[in-house]
């Protein structure tokens, strides 16, 4: 009879298939398919007057992937359980062990920081229990999160509309995006005034400084009046260089990521959103097939708030950029990070698993994506541990009449880490962009012109999706594996919207954040939103009883609940409509932004006895490959989206494939990837292209039985229009 075989349970097929190449022919690896367990949708779920006792039920629609786990676990020799290494995935493991049923002596628990063979199998071999404290964290972060939201959302229906929610982070982070729309529409512009001088030497060399001071002191010019007093002070003057001062300025590389600085940076230099940057972070992570290599893990685990780095990375660090560049370009010694107070630090920063495996070596087996994310997370770590970036400083100040004018220079001198990577900067440096002349003190200068620019102060600037992870991870608001998921559902909810890169509050979420700020207070204060993570991590770490956690926060909670009813008796909130620049080719009025079950469009605000609609135009980049005009975003009456030409039937181009900003390097027609989640490589559609890829070899996911149909059916965005590619 054959030895039973151990079974892994990961959360991902992308990740059983890695680990399974790595552990060979003992195991079976299987993937849970995230949560198969939880708490009910139709019902609270949590007997509160039972100790916040929770009411687990399985997943509805994975009643036959639990069989079938069920089967496979009776007929294993050992079950490991290696779900995400963090408290979700703790939380996983110890739902698959209660549903599974499984004795302890047969239920191990795994963790993977890194996908590789080396790191899987020294897992396996040293397992451990569940810990319950993880555990226990998210249950009670679970449970919080489903009692706010399933209290407080009935009485948003009932006082502002069906279909709202509310929850414990979302509302306060909808909070932070309305109380920085506030500031912007309260704040009162200030005059000020630049005063730049055009000097130039005698025997030639010219450079501009700006005005600094007078006496030493710094003074600020805020009316034409000072600005035009100052010129006629220094026009009659010498201008006379008071000191010139030269050194060396050093600047130091950036940490490695932890996963908001990640979310950040990709928002800045990729444009990529914080979902979708974690999606494409969770494929590098979980494996990619390496021509020659087989399937190899690319980063480490990508949810973590730890600025820590292992021995190994560190050693594997200083040899490959002495090799590749040069002793000159190390540091000497490696270089340490110190994390963040109040940070888990379960899991070292985020890194590549192998910096020899250079971004220019794996490319041709990525998509643009996540070459692009790869190449971020590489030169940032390997930056991490290079020397400084040396400049050659020079800063000059001019004296005339006793008014100082400073001009400052830096040039490049060594690059250092920035000969790998230089983090995005969201200000401007106010350093001249052309060296100065040769200067000493005492020169004589000459006066050209004298140019005063007028300025007013700006009020703050909208959150962008990465200056709002920025500032809640500063505020200590959610955790790294709540940061996407939050902005995703306050956009979502229609509370906050996404004009260019910015966010600014919908009247939808500036009423919904008034009523919680008037009767909730605490479930939208910063601090008391902190305070709770902070409760949740004294779990975590065994200092705080889960139960007792939950029992302090409902009590005020419950008092606040049953005073907002009162007060609120009777009362409807009206969400003040928002207006477009389009108006009713109907009746003529003003048309307003609505939100259907395909999303916004724009309707007659006339309704109901005007009914015209009409959706909203949105401009995908590239260019139709048939004609060359525009490709817009449509949705088909199903809600399914489709993108189609501006011309319409008069070129008939139409498809179910995203146009990317790619161009064909053959024929230069915009090149397109298939939709839905997952990696996805952009490909031509260009039939007569050397580089056409046919639609079966665009590796659309396989369907299971019950989801397929007949591509003729598939093909239908509207009624009697043909599915065409040109």
């Amino acid at each position: 009879m054959a030895k039973a075989k151990d079974l892994v349970i990961v959360e991902s097929p992308a990740k059983a298939k890695t680990i399974e190449k790595y552990l060979g022919s003992g195991y079976k690896v299987t993937a849970s398919m995230g949560h198969l367990r939880d708490l009910p949708k139709s019902k609270m779920g949590v007997d509160i007057e039972n100790g916040f006792e929770p009411q687990y039920i399985p997943v509805r629609d994975k009643k036959e992937l639990i069989a079938e786990l069920k089967k496979e676990a009776k007929s294993a020799h050992m079950v490991y359980l290696a779900t995400d290494p963090d408290r979700e995935g703790e939380a996983i493991s110890w739902h698959l062990k209660e549903l599974l049923g499984l004795p302890d002596d047969k239920a191990q628990r795994v963790t993977f920081n890194e996908i590789t063979k080396k790191v899987v199998t020294e897992s396996i071999k040293n397992p451990r229990d569940i810990d319950q404290d993880l555990v226990d964290a998210q249950q009670a972060r679970r449970i919080l999160d489903r009692i706010v939201g399933y209290k407080l959302s009935p009485l948003l229906w009932k006082k502002v509309k069906s279909g709202l929610s509310a929850g414990r982070v979302q509302s306060v982070a909808t909070r932070m995006v309305v109380d920085r729309e506030d500031e912007i529409k309260a704040f009162k512009s200030q005059e000020y005034w630049l005063l730049d001088a055009d000097l130039s030497r005698e025997d030639g060399g010219s450079f501009t400084a700006r005005f600094h001071g007078k006496g030493g002191k710094k003074q600020e010019l805020h009316s034409k009046n000072e600005v035009d007093a100052v010129i006629e002070a220094v026009s009659a003057a010498p201008f006379t260089v008071k000191s010139v001062k030269r050194g060396e300025k050093q600047r130091n590389p950036a940490p490695p990521f932890i996963t908001s600085t990640l979310q950040q940076e990709a928002s800045r230099r990729l444009s990529m959103t914080p979902r979708r940057t974690m999606s494409v972070a969770q494929q590098l992570y979980e494996g990619v097939e390496i021509s020659g290599q087989g399937t190899i893990g690319l980063i480490t685990y990508m949810r973590t708030d730890s600025l820590r780095l292992s021995d190994e990375a560190l050693s594997s660090a200083r040899d490959y950029i002495i090799g590749r560049y040069g002793k000159e370009y190390y540091p000497g010694q490696p270089r340490r990070f110190k994390t963040k107070a109040g940070a888990q630090d379960a899991h070292e920063a985020i890194r590549p698993t192998d910096i020899n495996l250079a971004p220019e070596l794996v490319r041709k087996d990525l998509t643009q994506e996540q070459y692009r994310l790869y190449r971020l997370i590489w030169g940032r770590f390997t930056a991490c541990q290079m020397a400084n970036a040396v400049y050659d400083n020079v800063s000059v100040d001019v004296d005339a009449a006793g008014y100082i004018f400073h001009a400052n220079y830096s040039e490049l001198k060594f690059p250092g880490y920035t000969a790998v990577y230089e983090e995005a900067r969201d200000e401007e440096s106010s350093e001249l962009a052309n060296p100065l002349p040769s200067l000493s003190e005492g020169e004589r200068l000459k006066l050209s012109a004298m140019r005063p620019d007028q300025q007013f102060t700006q009020p703050p600037a909208r959150y962008t999706e990465a200056t709002l992870i920025r500032a809640m991870e500063e505020k200590g608001i959610g955790r790294p594996s709540t940061y996407a998921p939050t902005i995703s559902t306050i956009t979502a909810h229609d509370y906050v919207i996404k004009e260019g890169k910015y966010l600014r509050p919908t009247p939808l979420g500036e009423v919904v954040t008034g009523l919680m700020k008037e009767h909730f207070s605490d479930i939208v204060d910063v601090k008391f939103t902190n305070h709770m993570e902070e409760e949740l991590d004294g779990i975590e770490n065994g200092k705080a009883d889960w139960r007792s956690v939950l029992g302090e926060f409902y009590e005020d909670f419950d008092s606040e609940l049953k005073l907002a009813e009162t007060k609120m008796d009777g009362v409807k909130i009206k969400v003040p409509d928002v207006l477009s620049d389009e108006y009713c080719e109907v009746c003529g009025r003003q048309m307003v932004v609505k939100k259907g079950k395909f999303g916004h469009f724009l309707a007659c605000p006339g309704f109901p006895e005007c009914t015209f609609t009409k959706p909203i135009v949105v401009e995908m980049p590239g260019k139709c490959p048939k004609c060359g005009g525009k490709i817009l975003k449509r949705t088909s009456k199903k809600g399914r989206v489709f993108y189609a030409c501006e011309r319409g039937t008069d070129c008939g181009f139409i498809t179910w494939n995203v146009p990317t900003k790619d161009f064909c390097p053959a024929c230069g027609k915009t090149m397109f990837k298939r939709s839905g989640r997952g990696a996805s490589k952009p490909f031509c559609v260009n039939e007569v292209c050397a580089n056409y890829v046919p639609e079966e070899q665009r590796a659309y996911k396989k369907k299971s039985g019950a989801e397929k149909k007949p591509e003729a059916e598939k093909a239908k965005p509207t009624k009697g229009r043909k599915k065409a590619e040109g």
